[in-house]
């Protein structure tokens, strides 16, 4: 026998996955790339992203795979740069079995990435970044689409919740990025539609690490709740400064969901039993929309992961919840297309079937003009309770 014959039988009987069903699926396998933060300020929301991805992946190929194929994550760091995002697009697009790319928490990044996501036809699935823009993009045909938050719903989610509350002067505190003017935009919206606009509008740059002024400033508009969009270190900062403040002169605060991409509340715990704190959120493991759903995930999840030991411990929920419904939206799309091709897989996910989710009976989940799977009704507010777990609202 030639000397090369043994190790290319080697070779293929280590691309060789073995599954408890006792199928054999041979790689290469179907890799979906992960482009998020996974080690600065929105860490958390990366790592949550990549468990619920990883859990919809390991369910997948339990149960065969993908056209025979194993399902692969392969997760890079963008860390909140735009640059460094750009540059794992483009590493992930120069490789044929990349199928879709995952992106992460920050909007800004997203943008910046859509040129390049469109010149390699990369299929981009959203389970954070809640910019308008970045599914409304213009590109056509439209390589994005997303389960997650969109800033058009959320803006005038969060004024009804304000009106609801009987709130009436409503000051915006807002990210100075693409982020933060997508909700401007919808939050005045929503308030004009009622004949209304906002007492006052502060703007801050991403990392701002001194909110004093921000909120002296508040004070001359006298308002009697914040719409705050900020992420961990900005939110951080506002909250604290309002936490030391005498109890009379702390303003509520509504806020985005971005402050629960990190280490918020651990940094926060001595500030948030002080202020009227709430969030949006769109689900929970705790209180989850489908509990016989939940539970083989939640299970699978405290099996898989050695820091959880109950459900409270699954931190950033939706990150997870997202990342695990868009894989498995993605492995129907590749099952209907019969094929990897990029495009058209982009075109199968516009005509799935109807399918039961973690988050929602999606019915379906994208069609040619809806790249956007959820809506309002999904949409909760929630708060953080003694032990930094996060509890919906009722």
């Amino acid at each position: 026998m030639p000397k090369l014959v043994l190790p290319r039988l080697a070779q293929i009987l280590a691309l060789m996955i073995i599954i408890p069903t006792g199928q054999a699926i041979e790689n290469p396998p179907i890799i979906v790339g992960l482009d998020a933060d996974m080690s600065a300020g929105s860490a958390l929301s990366g790592i949550s992203i990549q468990r619920g991805a990883e859990l919809a992946i390991a369910e997948i190929n339990a149960n065969g795979g993908v056209l025979g194929r194993s399902l692969s994550l392969s997760t890079k760091n963008h860390r909140g740069n735009p640059a460094r995002g750009i540059d794992n697009i483009e590493a992930f697009g120069a490789i044929d079995d990349v199928v879709a790319v995952l992106g992460g928490l920050h909007t800004p990044v997203a943008l910046h990435e859509l040129p390049m996501i469109h010149k390699l036809q990369m299929i981009y699935l959203v389970p954070w970044a809640a910019g308008t823009p970045i599914v409304t993009n213009g590109y056509q045909p439209n390589f994005v689409f997303r389960v997650s938050i969109r800033d058009e719903y959320a803006g005038a989610y969060l004024i009804d919740k304000a009106l609801n509350n009987k709130y009436s002067r409503i000051a915006l505190v807002l990210e100075k990025t693409g982020w933060g003017r997508s909700n401007e935009h919808a939050m005045r919206a929503a308030l004009k539609s009622k004949g209304m606009e906002p007492v006052g509008v502060t703007w801050f740059n991403v990392g701002a690490g001194d909110m004093e002024t921000v909120v002296n400033n508040l004070d001359k508009v006298n308002p009697d709740v914040i719409l705050l969009v900020a992420n961990v270190v900005a939110g951080l900062e506002l909250v604290s400064e309002m936490a030391s403040r005498p109890s009379a002169d702390r303003i509520p605060i509504i806020s985005h969901w971005g402050i629960t991409g990190g280490k918020f509340f651990a940094k926060a715990i001595n500030a948030v039993d002080k202020v009227d704190l709430s969030f949006l959120q769109t689900y929970s493991f705790i209180n989850p929309s489908y509990p016989d759903r939940a539970k083989p995930v939640i299970n699978a999840y405290l099996k898989r992961y050695s820091d959880a030991t109950t459900v409270d411990d699954i931190f950033a929920p939706t990150g997870t919840a997202h990342a695990y419904d868009l894989i498995h939206l993605l492995a129907l799309a590749i099952e209907k297309a019969g094929t990897t091709n990029r495009r058209q897989v982009r075109e199968a996910l516009e005509n799935l079937d109807d399918y039961q989710g973690l988050v929602r009976n999606y019915t379906p989940a994208f069609t040619m003009d809806k790249h956007d799977a959820l809506d309002a009704s999904d949409f909760t507010l929630s708060k953080y309770n003694k032990n930094g777990v996060i509890v919906p609202l009722k």
